[in-house]
């Protein structure tokens, strides 16, 4: 596919993204879908796409139901009463960037035959309504409310003490509202709309949550929970301040649902190999694990980086739910203690970025590198994972960015120092 990543449309506003495309998408999405919903995180280019996106579907014939700004999760949800849903995002990206994510009626992401049409529809010639039989745009009210009262018939009560940082993204007022309507007691942290993402970055990574982790320490919080810029993630700061990373969140959530069997991406950790009997890889992206949990019928799936998917509620990646989840579970139990009592393996992620132009050459040199290791297994569902008997690497290529992601998980530190070390040299003479 040309356009399409492992997470939807993604580029840098004027550049990879533009107005004509989004009105190209609003065509094609049109052509397909008589009703869809419409919403946007805070990004300051939000509105533009959005207008463009709706002019495009109303030209094609399509009415469009303005949400406005929502978290993807809360629009995905409201999807339901509609044919499609598409959310203006660039998720965990950078604010210059900016990008559409395209929703089924059943929470799921678009899938890749529904994408690729998509991708037909933009490049081909379309025949535009003329004015008796353009589409119109209305507001949509009730999606955030109709979030919260389902996250609350799911999860019940916790008077556990939460902080919550949003961001400044776009769950900067369902997360801490849904938190506080189950009964914790909340402060919230950059819970307020901003498109420049000035307080931290949009990607909720360990050295951006300085400021959570200090908050949890100092009020003595429970947990403490962070989105991304789109709410479809959720990672976390236990009570002792430790940062958990998304791998032991899929653990720890599995643990304690009892999941007969877990869907997780290729680079997910061998922990759940260790506590779930059954464990379904698929390629890293939520749209991924969503099609192999209907294939399968499994309760539950997450990714590494923060996006968990509750089945029985949604086949979206729901943050805000893992985050009432999560406080839930703390208000039981310390999260540290159900955290130290899970399997732990040493491992490392990192990322190398590259020119978009070599993204070709890249990619051959790493399949001739990865081909010449002497490993026990070698996987190739997606990009290269190298499998050794005290550990494994990943090295992929970005679905949403051009960069090298790699992945490296071990049973001792030593092992872990020699696998590193093998990638240093794999994604060294990639990048040559």
């Amino acid at each position: 596919m040309r356009l399409f990543g492992s997470s939807g449309i993604r580029g840098v506003i004027g550049e990879d993204f533009t107005i004509e495309l989004a009105v190209s998408i609003g065509e094609a999405v049109g052509a397909m879908h008589r009703h869809i919903v419409l919403g946007r995180d805070t990004r300051t280019s939000g509105p533009m796409v959005a207008q463009a996106l709706a002019c495009g579907a109303n030209a094609a014939g399509a009415e469009i139901h303005d949400a406005g700004m929502i978290s993807t999760p809360t629009l995905a949800r409201a999807s339901s009463t509609f044919g499609c849903g598409i959310m203006v995002t660039a998720s965990h990206n950078p604010a210059p960037y900016n990008g559409v994510k395209l929703w089924n009626p059943d929470g799921s992401a678009f899938d890749t035959d529904q994408m690729e049409k998509v991708e037909e529809l933009i490049f081909s010639p379309r025949a535009r309504k003329d004015w008796r039989e353009v589409g119109r745009s209305f507001m949509m009210e009730g999606a955030e409310r109709a979030h919260i009262d389902a996250i609350l018939d799911e999860v019940g009560g916790s008077n556990a003490m939460v902080v919550v940082d949003c961001g400044c993204g776009a769950t900067f007022r369902v997360s801490p509202l849904a938190l506080r309507e189950l009964g914790c007691s909340v402060l919230s942290l950059n819970a307020q709309p901003d498109g420049f993402f000035p307080a931290r970055t949009p990607e909720p990574t360990e050295e951006a949550l300085a400021d959570l982790k200090a908050a949890v320490l100092r009020r003595n919080a429970d947990v403490g929970i962070a989105h991304d810029g789109d709410g479809d993630r959720m990672v976390a700061i236990d009570d002792k301040g430790r940062f958990v990373s998304g791998d032991r969140l899929i653990a720890l959530f599995a643990s304690a649902m009892g999941a007969r069997g877990v869907v997780a991406p290729m680079d997910a950790s061998m922990i759940l190999d260790e506590i779930v009997g059954r464990v379904e890889r698929c390629k890293v992206g939520d749209v991924y694990v969503a099609e192999v949990l209907k294939r399968t019928g499994l309760d539950f799936g997450g990714e590494p980086s923060g996006t968990f998917i509750f089945p029985k509620q949604t086949y979206c990646p729901d943050g805000v739910l893992a985050g009432a989840l999560l406080a839930k579970m703390a208000s039981e139990q310390p999260i540290s203690e159900r955290l130290d009592s899970l399997p732990s393996f040493p491992s490392s992620r990192s990322s190398r970025p590259f020119r978009a132009e070599q993204r070709e050459n890249v990619l051959k040199r790493l399949e001739a590198e990865m081909c010449g290791l002497d490993c026990d297994r070698l996987l190739t569902l997606d990009g290269f994972r190298a499998e050794f008997s005290d550990g494994w690497i990943l090295v992929r290529l970005s679905g949403t960015e051009p960069k090298l992601r790699t992945t490296v998980e071990a049973r001792d530190e030593e092992e872990m120092k020699r696998l590193e070390a093998v990638v240093e040299t794999v994604v060294g003479r990639c990048l040559a």
